[in-house]
C-alpha cells in the first residue's frame, strides 16, 4: 500500500455503523508501514548472517531464523488485502472491485521486479542463465520449474507464492461470501490449521522443485492477518482484549521465535528441515507474525505507536520492496567494496553496506520505476472509470518481501 491520507491503526469499538469509523480500519496505517521496514531489515540480517559465515552456534540459529520475517510479510499482505471483504461481510463498506485490484497488483509488483531481473541476471557475474531460468524468472514461476532460482534472485520464491495468494484472494472472498458471518473467522482458522499438514502429503516433484515451497504451505501466514482483518470490524471480545495488549503479545513473539530457532523446528542456518520441522517452523511464524500485527491495528484508537509510525519508518516501508529485491545484489557488491570473500565474517561492516547500498538502489528503484508507474494507473482509472475508487478499500498493500 502506497502512501495515501494518514489515519490512526485501527481499533476495535465494536461493529461500526458510522462511515467513519469503517475508514479508520481501511485507510493508510503509518505503524504497518514501519513494521515493514522492520521486517525487510530482518530479512537482509538473515543473508548477511548466512554470507559472512554465522550459522552455527546459538548465534547462528536466532540470526538464521530472522527468515520470519516472511510470516510478517505473508500476514501484513493477508491484513490489508482481506479488511475491505472483512467490512464488505458486515455492510460497513462495498465490495473491494476485482479489476481494481487485479491492476494495482501487476502494476505495484511486476515494473520494478522486471527490471531487478533484466539487471541481475545480464550483469551480476555468478549468474548463468539460460533461456530457461529467463522465463520461469521473469514470469514468477520459479518454485515450479526445476532448477531456476538463480544468484542474486533466489529470494523471488517468496514473491512467487505472494503473487499465487493475490490472484487466489479474489475467489477467496467469493467463498467466503457464502458463509455466515460468525462463520468466517472459524473457517479460516481451520483452514489455516489444515495448511500445516501440505509438507505431509507424498508429492513425485522432479529434482529441484520443492513442493514445501508451494502457496499452499504458508497459508497459515497470510490466515494469521485475514484473521486479524476480520477482528478488526468484528464486536469486541476475548481474542481482540488480549490481542490488542503489547506486552503480551511480544512474549508470545519471542516464545514462538525461540521455539522456532531451537532443535525441534529445523538445523542451523537456511539449511531444510525435515518435514516435521517444516510444521512447527511454520506454525511458530504465524504466531511471530499475528502477535507482531495484531497490536498495531487491534490497539484503541488513541494507540499512536509513534516510531513504527515516524515519517522515516514509512519512507523506508515505502522503499521495502526494492530492498526485498535488490538486497542480494546489494550484498554481492559490498564484498568487493570491503577486499573480502564470503563466509569470512565481519557481519557488522557487511550488514550496514548491505543496507546502505539496498536502500539507496530501492529509492531510485521507487522513485524512478514503481512510484511513476502507480500514478500512471491512477491517471489511466480516472479516465476510464467515471466513479472514483475509495483508496481506502482498493489500495492494496506493498508486496511482501522474503528470504
Amino acid at each position: 500500500m502506497g502512501p495515501g491520507p494518514t489515519s490512526r491503526p485501527s481499533g476495535t469499538l465494536g461493529t461500526v455503523t458510522e462511515s467513519k469509523g469503517a475508514s479508520d480500519r481501511l485507510g493508510f496505517l503509518p505503524a504497518v508501514e514501519g513494521m515493514r521496514a522492520c521486517a525487510a531489515i530482518g530479512v537482509v540480517i538473515t543473508h548477511v548472517a548466512f554470507q559472512t559465515g554465522h550459522t552455527s552456534g546459538v548465534t547462528g540459529r536466532v540470526l538464521g531464523r530472522f527468515d520470519l520475517a516472511v510470516a510478517v510479510f505473508f500476514a501484513l499482505s493477508g491484513f490489508l488485502l482481506w479488511r475491505g471483504h472483512a467490512a464488505a461481510a458486515r455492510g460497513l463498506r462495498q465490495r473491494p472491485p476485482t479489476g481494481h485490484y487485479l491492476r494495482s497488483r501487476i502494476v505495484r509488483i511486476m515494473p520494478g521486479y522486471l527490471v531487478a531481473v533484466v539487471v541481475i541476471l545480464s550483469l551480476l557475474p555468478e549468474v548463468k542463465a539460460d533461456l530457461t531460468v529467463w522465463l520461469a524468472n521473469l514470469t514468477l514461476t520459479q518454485i515450479y520449474v526445476p532448477l531456476t532460482l538463480t544468484a542474486g534472485l533466489t529470494q523471488m520464491w517468496s514473491l512467487s507464492v505472494e503473487v499465487s495468494f493475490y490472484l487466489v484472494l479474489p475467489l477467496l472472498a467469493l467463498f467466503a461470501r457464502r458463509l455466515p458471518v460468525r462463520a468466517r473467522v472459524p473457517v479460516i482458522a481451520a483452514v489455516a490449521v489444515a495448511s500445516l499438514a501440505w509438507g505431509l502429503i507424498p508429492f513425485d516433484a522432479p529434482f529441484g522443485v520443492n513442493p514445501l515451497n508451494w502457496p499452499p504451505a504458508f497459508f497459515s501466514w497470510f490466515a494469521a492477518g485475514m484473521l486479524i482483518a476480520e477482528w478488526t470490524v468484528s464486536p469486541v471480545g476475548l481474542a481482540h482484549r488480549l490481542a490488542r495488549r503489547c506486552w503480551l503479545m511480544a512474549l508470545v513473539a519471542v516464545a514462538a521465535f525461540a521455539v522456532a530457532a531451537s532443535p525441534i523446528a529445523g538445523p542451523e542456518g537456511l539449511t531444510p528441515g525435515t518435514v516435521g520441522q517444516f510444521v512447527v517452523k511454520t506454525a511458530m511464524g504465524a504466531l511471530v507474525a499475528g502477535a507482531l500485527l495484531a497490536p498495531l491495528v487491534l490497539d484503541g484508537p488513541d494507540a499512536t505507536h509513534r516510531w513504527l509510525g515516524s515519517a522515516p519508518m514509512v519512507t523506508l516501508g515505502r522503499w521495502s520492496y526494492g530492498l526485498f529485491v535488490w538486497h542480494l545484489a546489494a550484498l554481492a557488491m559490498v564484498f568487493p567494496v570491503i577486499g573480502q570473500f564470503a563466509f569470512s565474517g565481519s557481519m557488522p561492516v557487511v550488514l550496514v553496506l548491505t543496507l546502505v547500498f539496498g536502500f539507496a538502489i530501492a529509492a531510485v528503484s521507487y522513485a524512478l520505476v514503481e512510484s511513476p508507474c502507480r500514478q500512471a494507473l491512477r491517471r489511466w482509472e480516472r479516465r476510464h472509470d467515471p466513479s472514483p475508487l475509495d483508496s481506502s478499500i482498493t489500495d492494496a498493500p506493498e508486496p511482501a518481501v522474503a528470504r
